[in-house]
């Protein structure tokens, strides 16, 4: 098989073993079901209380704060086209060691996130359906996704296609209502306001740095677009457009649905903190709009969303495999021969979800969630510095902006919410990561080899 190549053509090391399938629209795709199109669902009736009502202006926040790292996730994704995502970016770009280090962190990010939804899906419908148990719906749920994974990204690629057209179905759908139930019927408001926009009185530096640390962790996911690069088919040009492409649409997205939820309910200190947008949704469109949107809130979570999730850490489990970096690298670095997909890590991830779905606490898996994916971000940061402007000396204007000002900013914005972590979160973190040096420092002997791919370039 070919070996995969840089955009100077020189060998990368590994040989091209994952179908290449996707296209721009595919990941564009692949980005918004992750991110859930619908997700301000979950979090509205607690992001409008502590926003004062400007949830809109919180997502804008998130949009501008998440955009530095989408920025560096584009320019890693051209410059390693790799199915590792962070892993493999810090690993060629800064360090082998460190690059370990940073999928290790990844990988509690992207194992976690799996039964945290499968959780939730299970516990909204069972609150449907109370006869069957919410673990059952967990199996369920895991069965159909680690079928459709094994089966290829083009089955999962339509999957997403069908997910996605049904959740922005009903985004729209809430959408008109509500701008028919305001605009005409002269419900809430009664018509155009800027206050879940701007309230002069109420926005200052304390309350900007309080939305960025609300909105950065609802955006997380968008990077999982660039664990698909090995199966898409233009992946230099095509992963960091398609990062971006996702993040801005779906920002719009949230800013829509939050902007006219407070229209039709302004009075946001009487939300209830779970189920505040289902409520607003039975105001314009009665109980049919309500069960409407929370069934397809439990298939999008359960199946659209975790499916996405568990593709991502199978080729980040997969990469990190096939460099004989983890436990079990020989089973988790095999292919399926016939669907051409990380069979045996996609496989590994559907027991641990069930597993950690049963015995975890849902407070304890945010806390992993929140400071893998941000720490790690923040290295990815470091790494386009130090890869591009030091190493590459890209120290033109155009330099100076995207490879040192641009990635300082995100790196700032990250390590401010980072910060504002409670110990416990820290305790957590600090754990795994100290797992991981150690399981780095047995496979690498001391730190002293490097995979055998990086040996070949």
């Amino acid at each position: 098989m070919a070996q995969l190549e840089t955009q100077s053509g020189s060998s990368l090391g590994y040989k091209q073993e994952l179908k290449r399938t996707l296209s721009f629209k595919d990941l564009v795709i692949f980005g918004l079901v992750t991110m859930l199109p619908i997700a301000p669902a979950q979090v509205y009736g607690m992001i409008a209380p502590s926003s004062f009502g400007m949830t809109p202006l919180v997502y804008l926040v998130g949009i501008l704060a998440m955009l530095f790292t989408a920025l560096s996730y584009s320019k890693m994704s051209a410059e390693f086209p790799y199915a590792g995502s962070v892993y493999s970016f810090v690993q060629r770009g800064l360090n082998p060691h460190i690059g370990f280090v940073t999928g290790w962190l990844i990988i509690i990010d992207y194992i976690l996130v799996p039964a945290l939804l499968y959780s939730f899906a299970g516990i909204w419908i069972s609150g449907l359906i109370p006869s069957v148990p919410s673990y059952i719906w967990v199996i369920v749920f895991l069965i159909i996704n680690t079928y459709i994974n094994v089966r290829g990204v083009s089955l999962a690629a339509k999957t997403n296609f069908i997910f996605l057209i049904v959740e922005l179905f009903t985004v729209f759908m809430f959408l008109w209502l509500a701008i028919k139930y305001v605009f005409i019927d002269g419900g809430g408001t009664g018509g155009f306001t800027l206050a879940p926009l701007y309230q002069a009185d109420k926005v200052n530096l304390s309350f900007l740095a309080s939305a960025a640390s609300i909105a950065v962790l609802g955006f997380l996911g968008f990077d999982s677009i660039s664990t698909l690069s090995e199966e898409v088919k233009n992946p230099k040009k095509t992963v960091g457009k398609a990062t971006i492409a996702a993040l801005v649409l779906i920002g719009a997205l949230f800013m829509a649905q939050a902007y006219m939820a407070a229209l039709v309910q302004p009075n946001y200190a009487d939300l209830h903190p779970d189920m505040a947008f289902f409520d607003i949704t039975r105001i314009v469109g009665g109980e049919f709009l309500y069960f409407m949107w929370i069934m397809v809130g439990v298939a999008a979570v359960g199946i659209a969303n975790a499916l996405t999730v568990q593709a991502a850490i199978s080729r980040i489990l997969f990469s990190m495999g096939r460099d004989k970096l983890l436990p079990f690298s020989k089973f988790l670095g095999q292919i399926h021969p016939k669907h051409q997909t990380p069979a045996n890590a996609t496989y590994l991830v559907a027991m641990l979800s069930v597993v950690i779905a049963a015995v975890a606490d849902l407070e304890t898996i945010i806390k992993y969630i929140n400071f893998g994916a941000l720490t790690s971000f923040m290295i990815l940061h470091v790494t386009v510095v130090y890869h591009f402007f030091f190493r590459k000396k890209e120290r033109s204007m155009a330099g100076i902006i995207n490879y040192l000002l641009f990635p300082l900013i995100g790196f700032l914005v990250l390590l401010f919410v980072w910060m504002g972590f409670d110990v416990m979160t820290y305790v957590l973190g600090f754990s795994w990561l100290f797992i991981g040096v150690l399981v780095g420092y047995f496979k690498s002997k001391g730190y002293k080899e490097v995979p055998p791919a990086l040996k070949e370039v």
